[in-house]
């Protein structure tokens, strides 16, 4: 039996258009240390965090509004074993309409228990995706790592 991917969500009162709009701009809620546009598909970003993790996403799904999945196409996780643990992983965000709020999933597909780095990986994006993103789109402000 397979293990599952790291997955969250949670619903707010804010639009799908608005909580679109915030996935989009992650050095809103992730990191100021990203590079490159995030807002179109096919555009690539690099996130970068101290000594300990960088990797370059490509925009390969991006549906305003709807979806955008952000695929790892190089990574280097300085505190595992296995650096490049997130290469070829996905990174996926659906927004929808659910009982008059907007429900957002996140999915890091590839991100399983198996793997090294899920335990502190899938806590820190529990802080980025369930507090920062939530935050940014219901008060306009979230708690991204700072710019070194």
């Amino acid at each position: 039996m397979t293990k599952p991917d790291y997955t969250t969500s949670f619903t707010v009162e804010q639009s799908p258009e608005e909580a679109f709009a915030a996935i989009t701009n992650p050095r809103a809620w992730w990191s100021e240390e990203i590079d490159g546009r995030t807002d179109q598909l096919g555009a690539e970003f690099v996130f970068h965090y101290q000594s300990l993790h960088k990797s370059t996403q490509k925009i390969t799904e991006f549906v305003p509004s709807k979806k955008v999945v952000w695929h790892v196409t190089e990574s280097h996780i300085g505190f595992v074993e296995d650096k490049t643990e997130w290469k070829g992983t996905d990174i996926v965000f659906e927004v929808a309409k659910k009982n008059g709020k907007t429900e957002l999933r996140f999915t890091h597909v590839g991100l399983v228990p198996a793997i090294e780095c899920y335990d502190d990986c899938s806590g820190a994006w529990g802080f980025y995706v369930n507090e920062s993103l939530r935050s940014l789109i219901t008060t306009g402000k979230g708690q991204p790592n700072h710019r070194e």
